[in-house]
């Protein structure tokens, strides 16, 4: 068996990270960890709740109810469960990106998701995406990126995902809402979204998808020397 690796994609939101990664993890054969849906997970248990996401103190204090948990179905694509209900749509409508923002900045949420995520590339080679891999959940990746495009690029790519969806939403609502989303992601006083000192920066903002995804698996086997 060959010896496991880890691969930390970080970047601002709408970067293609999830997309890319999820189509890396099936290239390679190894498990994708999507982070982002695990915090999005804790933001729709706080909406469900009525709790503004922004009280720190009572998002605090409903964690140990949530009852987080991750599942891979028979395609190997990751579920996320919460209190035994399968809710990987509901937690992808546009207002859980507000609500995964504000309570990824909360320590206690922090705290409480650290260990799960590090769980997985304990047991399994990975490739995890979301905004502190690197600098924070797994600083010690075999291999670490950077994601990233121009916002205008981003916003678009999100504009026509929301299209596909039936849940559209005007172009310049959806910029607005990615540059105050990058704002929050840079700013925050926890685990701010930065690139690694040994993260590899690759810009797709000018590449196809699979321009972009020959690039991430060149870049994940030269440095895991696969």
């Amino acid at each position: 068996m060959a010896e496991k690796y880890s691969v930390a994609i970080d970047g601002p939101s709408g970067a293609g990270k999830s997309t890319l990664a999820k189509a890396a993890a099936a290239a390679l054969g190894i498990c994708y960890v999507d982070t982002g849906a695990i915090y999005r997970t804790i933001g729709y248990g706080v909406y469900r709740r009525g709790i503004d996401p922004s009280d720190a103190g009572a998002v605090a204090a409903v964690l140990p109810d949530m009852q987080l948990e991750m599942r891979y179905d028979q395609a190997g694509l990751q579920r996320m469960m919460l209190a035994g209900e399968d809710v990987t749509d509901q937690i992808r409508l546009p207002e859980m990106s507000r609500y995964a923002s504000i309570v990824s900045a909360i320590p206690a949420v922090r705290d409480f998701l650290l260990e799960l995520q590090r769980e997985q590339a304990r047991r399994h080679s990975v490739i995890m995406d979301g905004r502190d891999i690197g600098t924070v959940v797994l600083p010690d990746a075999t291999v670490k990126i950077f994601l990233t495009a121009a916002p205008e690029v981003r916003a678009m790519r999100r504009f026509r995902e929301l299209e596909q969806r039936g849940t559209s939403q005007p172009y310049d609502q959806v910029l607005r809402e990615i540059v105050d989303r990058d704002y929050a992601d840079t700013h925050r006083s926890i685990a701010p979204l930065r690139r690694a000192e040994d993260a590899v920066e690759l810009d797709t903002g000018a590449l196809t998808f699979e321009e972009s995804l020959r690039l991430l698996l060149e870049t994940i086997r030269r440095r895991a020397k696969l």
